[in-house]
């Protein structure tokens, strides 16, 4: 059986530590429970163990590439995208009546964790495409949803987010992409969109690209973005497809990642585009919010994938590897005793210990937002709303932690492979080439790490942040309950009142209007914020693996449990205790990042 990833622990966060069956208590859910989603999750993992993780390798050796006029992939995508249409991973999360199994997005969160541990490659695919028809079901006309939701869902069509241009990059608000009406309802949409992941290949016979344009006399900026289904194929009555002027110009040729492809694509420039709008006029960036929110969602989960990976790859070394020997009291070798297996060293271990830490504490991140989601569905009023704010502040840290941390996580685990991680014989040179992608997609760190500060900590009168110091609370409460735990109860306060302490430095910039030295260390704030999140997260999962234990109802081993609570001492140990040190930052009054009149970094 391929070892790419700790089962155990993946169920027991869903189930254990979130509280799957809570979530299964209410109406849209009655149809689901526990067995259910076990034999589910089964089934993908067998599923990766076959097909997935088998070729993984050979996707990086043969990457996607353009010739004639096509992008071209492994072949096994085409065969992906139907298999996950079968099984439910496309739209499982949907509404019954767009054929959807109504799962919770915890549940498909897990699974596509399994997927992405065996072949970070092949995720993409499928998800973008679940993104995509998300976002025509909940903002589409009923024609968008009838026309293509549902060959969408089955994996027959592809979905894609066109939203980069080549002049705007991550600034939005100065696309340039146009569009014009046509007397029939439909849009004549011009201009060009670079990084489309998925964005064309021979596997599929139809793209439906979600795509950001302004239409003629829209306001200038973000408030002047409409949003567009734009077909490479148009469908015809007799549903017949016809081609709807979508060139493929070139893929991108990427250091990691190398099987998904990256396309360039041009609208308009060889004839007649058409697209239909999406919900209102001038309202496409907030629309293309909610899939963009779930694709950063995603890409950390396919961080923390990766990161999970390769902790089990260079796990498997270390237990395997020999080399060097054990001191003696002295302080000297014995060279007449054997070498020892690597994992025997320190060092090594507390390279393991850090990507065990870094990768199992993202994952219950993940999770966490996930569970956030599915109460959102069936809550209301006050509850409902805070749920969302909760949502909404947790979601830049997702993404961004397990991507930061994760490529510091594989890096380590390269380490431990000393020159052989370095060498293409050995996995975990792809992993860290794969990952290193994840803190640029979807809005980078420092974009995340703005809209963090910026936006997500002042938003609603700081009640995002009073709600999420009052789950900090419920999991210290747990754990005084708890002699060995109590004493990380009084280090996770420590760690909220470093937050604290930063934000009543650096808030009275924001009040005098002087922003830009507010938010210029946003990325150390958000290595402070981030890390005392996975510390509640860690907490989380030593007092339910705690609370395990003194029962005595054991679902896993009595060594499984206590693995939980040494990382989360680890996780404390070495790195909560480095916010302190990212906290001086900010007691340091020179702004030595803000230009100045004369330009020093020459």
């Amino acid at each position: 059986m391929n070892t790419y990833f700790n089962y155990e622990t993946l169920k027991f966060i869903l189930h254990d530590v979130h509280r799957m069956n809570d979530i299964l208590k209410g109406d849209r859910f009655k149809d689901i429970d526990s067995d259910m989603i076990n034999i589910l999750l089964d089934g993908v993992k067998d599923y990766c163990d076959k097909e997935l993780f088998p070729i993984f390798r050979e996707m990086d050796e043969k990457p996607a590439y353009y010739e004639d006029g096509k992008i071209h992939v492994h072949p096994k995508v085409g065969e992906v995208m139907t298999d996950f249409g079968e099984m439910g991973l496309i739209g499982g999360h949907f509404d019954e009546e767009f054929g959807g199994m109504q799962l919770p997005h915890s549940v498909i969160n897990a699974a596509y964790t399994i997927v992405s541990t065996a072949n970070n490659n092949m995720s993409g695919y499928p998800g973008l495409t679940t993104g995509s028809a998300s976002l025509i079901t909940t903002f589409g006309s009923q024609e968008l949803k009838d026309t293509y939701v549902e060959k969408m869902l089955t994996g027959q069509w592809a979905g894609t987010m066109c939203l980069t241009e080549p002049q705007a990059g991550s600034s939005l608000s100065d696309i340039t992409s146009s569009a014009s009406a046509n007397e029939d309802g439909s849009y004549n949409v011009k201009g060009q969109k670079i990084f489309i992941s998925g964005g064309d290949h021979e596997f599929t016979e139809n793209f439906i690209h979600l795509f950001l344009a302004r239409i003629d006399g829209a306001p200038a900026g973000t408030k002047g973005i409409s949003l567009f289904v734009v077909p490479k194929m148009k469908i015809n009555e007799d549903g017949s497809l016809t081609p709807n002027n979508v060139k493929t110009i070139a893929d991108f040729q990427k250091m990691g990642q190398r099987g998904y492809c990256t396309t360039h694509l041009a609208f308009g420039e060889d004839g007649t585009t058409q697209g239909w709008l999406v919900g209102e006029e001038n309202r496409g960036l907030k629309y293309m919010f909610q899939m963009m929110n779930e694709a950063r969602i995603s890409v950390g989960r396919d961080a923390t994938a990766v990161s999970i990976a390769a902790y089990h790859a260079s796990l498997q070394y270390a237990n395997e590897r020999t080399q060097g020997r054990k001191l003696k009291k002295s302080g000297k070798k014995d060279a007449s005793n054997d070498p020892v297996k690597i994992i025997e060293h320190a060092d090594v271990r507390r390279m393991l210990l850090f990507q065990k830490a870094v990768s199992e504490g993202a994952l219950a991140l993940i999770h966490e937002a996930s569970s956030i989601h599915d109460r959102g569905y069936q809550a209301e009023g006050d509850e409902k709303k805070n749920l969302h704010l909760l949502l909404e502040l947790i979601t830049p840290i997702a993404k961004t932690y397990p991507s930061e941390k994760g490529k510091e996580a594989v890096d380590n685990g390269l380490q431990i492979l000393g020159g052989y991680g370095f060498c293409t014989d050995f996995i975990l040179q792809q992993y860290l080439r794969d990952v290193r992608i994840m803190s640029i997609y979807e809005g980078t760190t420092g974009i995340q790490s703005l809209d963090l500060l910026g936006r997500k900590i002042p938003m609603d009168g700081g009640k995002a942040v009073q709600l999420l110091v009052a789950e900090f609370q419920k999991e210290m409460t747990r754990a005084k309950a708890h002699e060995n735990l109590a004493p990380y109860a009084d280090k996770l306060a420590g760690g909220m009142k470093t937050i604290e302490g930063v934000l009543g430095k650096i808030s009275g910039h924001a009040m005098q209007g002087e922003f830009e030295k507010y938010l210029a260390d946003a990325t150390p704030f958000m290595q402070i914020f981030s890390t005392v999140v996975i510390a509640w997260q860690w907490l989380k999962m030593a007092n339910t693996a705690q609370e395990a234990l003194s029962s005595g109802e054991l679902t896993y081993s009595k060594e499984f449990y206590e693995s939980k609570i040494h990382t989360m001492k680890f996780f404390y140990k070495y790195e909560l205790s480095k916010i302190e040190g990212i906290a001086n930052i900010f007691n340091d009054d020179k702004f030595l990042t803000l230009q100045l009149e004369n330009e020093l970094i020459i």
